[in-house]
């Protein structure tokens, strides 16, 4: 097993509250990105005979001197690209070689590494790199995006990505055939922050171009009731009572209410042909 195989994804602190979950999703928009471009007639001279496995994301384990990475800068950041040989052997067989299958060296280290399979490296590199941005750069909110989205992918110089660094694997075959292997994109901070934001959900981005919501005391709606009058009578003058009787009354101040409880005290006024309460006094 090699550092960059596939791990658990473990819980890191700095990504709480980010949708770290939802990277299998952008994996499998990537995965159907990656095989429509494949078919594209200029990408078809190298990828014809090729398919996309899987796509996944996983974090740098450590130093896996076997790979010789390459470094585009891209509009967001910076994209690293590394190839198992024996996928870069592959694709360079069934592009300059005799067809589908012709290879059948078990050890690459045999193989003298030579300047087409270097140009070959940096080209599938800078069709693989641009592709990955253009979907960073389609999932992200319209505010997010800017004219250097236009900008091309190009090489660039790097080191070896540090541990801990995203990675995406993407596992690839020749179809009918054996051949085949693994080709990581490393993601710089900025890069996987794009990720990120491109996969919130859209009632989140939109929180933030919304209006900061009021104090908590001022949003919160309750009922009141104001009770005006109250009179006791007895039991006997209530059933004596008749239609047209009148009960005499002296309306003074009223009480409001929450629910059963006391708050305060109102002056009872008519305005425009309503009761209105007003002076409102609290009940010690």
């Amino acid at each position: 097993m090699t550092k960059t195989q596939t791990q658990h994804l473990v819980l890191d602190p700095c990504l709480l509250g980010r949708p770290v979950h939802r990277l299998p999703l952008f994996a499998a928009q990537l995965r159907e990105d990656l095989a429509q471009a494949m078919r594209l007639p200029l990408n078809r001279r190298y990828w014809g005979s090729f398919q996309v496995d899987d796509v996944a994301f996983s974090r740098l384990q450590g130093r896996e001197d076997s790979l010789r990475w390459l470094h585009f800068s891209a509009p967001g950041g910076s994209i690293g690209c590394a190839f198992e040989r024996k996928a870069l052997l592959a694709v360079l067989n069934y592009r300059y070689g005799r067809g589908k299958g012709s290879l059948a060296v078990t050890d690459e280290s045999q193989i003298k590494v030579t300047n087409t399979e270097e140009r070959l490296a940096v080209v599938l590199g800078q069709q693989l790199a641009s592709t990955l941005a253009g979907r960073i750069e389609l999932n992200l909110p319209a505010v997010d995006k800017g004219e250097a989205a236009a900008e091309e992918i190009r090489p660039a110089t790097g080191s070896h990505p540090p541990k801990g660094t995203w990675v995406i694997t993407i596992t690839v075959s020749e179809a009918g055939g054996p051949a085949g292997g693994r080709i990581f994109l490393a993601l710089d901070k900025q890069m996987i922050a794009d990720v990120l934001r491109g996969l919130l959900p859209e009632r989140d981005t939109s929180r933030k171009a919304a209006k900061a919501p009021g104090p908590l005391a001022a949003r919160l709606q309750v009922g009141l009731n104001g009770r005006l009058v109250s009179k006791e009578v007895s039991l006997g003058a209530l059933f004596d009572m008749r239609v047209g009787d009148v009960i005499p009354i002296s309306l003074n101040r009223a009480e409001v209410m929450l629910d059963d409880s006391r708050l305060f005290t109102a002056a009872v006024t008519e305005h425009k042909g309503k009761l209105c309460l007003t002076s409102f006094e609290d009940i010690e």
